[in-house]
């Protein structure tokens, strides 16, 4: 039966012969046949290792146990193998890694979602919000603190401080700088309106600092913990001071970096020039917005 042929087309047919016989359906045949053809496609080509699963496995659990260092991932371990000649795939001892569990632990990365700061954070005007924060410098005698406060407006730096001792009432002398010299005066209500964007570091979320916020009328106006881009406007300063001063020089006291730093900020205000204020410097920004709004 197999070799009959068709009558009508001379070629050999037998498989629908036989399934007629059998009663199963021409389709079930096909499908069966295309399925074995994607399986042997799928197939890793090239030779084949000659060692075991439990083999394999036995050989990762030995480079392992001699190894001197913890969580060695699976490219290092298949380097061992190799050293060792046994040869075999990189996806091969990856996958009797994680299936015994052998694997390093990693952490497992939470999905970003939107969040309410998502969005610019620049200010339509002048004095409706400063961003502070703190950075770290070694210098000959021991490492000190850098506090420094910017306006999101016009990235003009208020203020900047140096101590060696970062506490929360050294936190506040960088607005307290930049409340004298914008308001005029530094007392009750001074600069009402004002928000004040921080990180969580402790020296901010102290009792003395936030109510030296309300005093002066200003409102406190916390990041995301571990989203430092909702305070880019002081990341952004910190890179410049930290290329185009902190790194480049060297100090050997506390009082030549005051001195530098306020040198410093005096500079940049008045000739760095920032691209999102269409290459002007942030003094000019200012005076440009007073203008507007004396115009107004």
């Amino acid at each position: 039966m197999s070799q009959a042929q068709s009558p009508s087309t001379g070629r050999k047919n037998w498989w629908a012969r036989v399934l007629a016989v059998w009663g199963q359906p021409r389709s079930t045949y096909y499908a069966r046949q295309q399925r074995a053809r994607q399986a042997a496609a799928l197939l890793r080509r090239g030779p084949k290792t000659k060692h075991t699963d439990a083999e394999l496995l036995e050989n990762i659990r030995a480079i392992l146990a001699a190894s001197p260092f913890h969580g060695e991932g699976h490219r290092k371990i298949w380097s061992g193998l190799r050293v060792q000649g046994v040869r075999t795939s990189k996806p091969c001892v990856m996958r009797l890694m994680r299936e015994n569990q052998l694997l390093a632990p990693q952490r497992q990365f939470a999905p970003v979602v939107e969040k309410t700061h998502a969005g610019s954070i620049v200010t339509s005007e002048p004095n409706q919000m400063w961003g502070t924060d703190a950075t770290t410098v070694t210098l000959a005698d021991g490492q000190v603190t850098v506090f420094a406060a910017v306006d999101h407006c016009t990235a003009e730096c208020v203020g900047i401080h140096a101590v060696k001792r970062a506490t929360r009432f050294e936190a506040i002398e960088p607005l307290r700088q930049g409340v004298r010299e914008r308001f005029g005066a530094f007392g009750s209500q001074a600069a009402a309106g004002l928000q004040i964007r921080h990180d969580h570091r402790s020296q901010y979320m102290s009792g003395h600092f936030e109510r030296e916020l309300r005093f002066l009328g200003m409102a406190s106006s916390p990041v995301f913990v571990r989203e430092p881009e909702a305070n880019g406007c002081i990341e952004r300063f910190f890179r410049t001071l930290k290329g185009q001063l902190l790194w480049v020089q060297h100090f050997q006291d506390l009082e030549d970096l005051q001195i530098a730093l306020r040198e410093f900020r005096d500079r940049y205000n008045r000739e760095r020039l920032i691209e999102r204020l269409a290459h002007q410097s942030p003094r000019q920004a200012r005076e440009r917005f007073l203008a507007l709004q004396q115009a107004t």
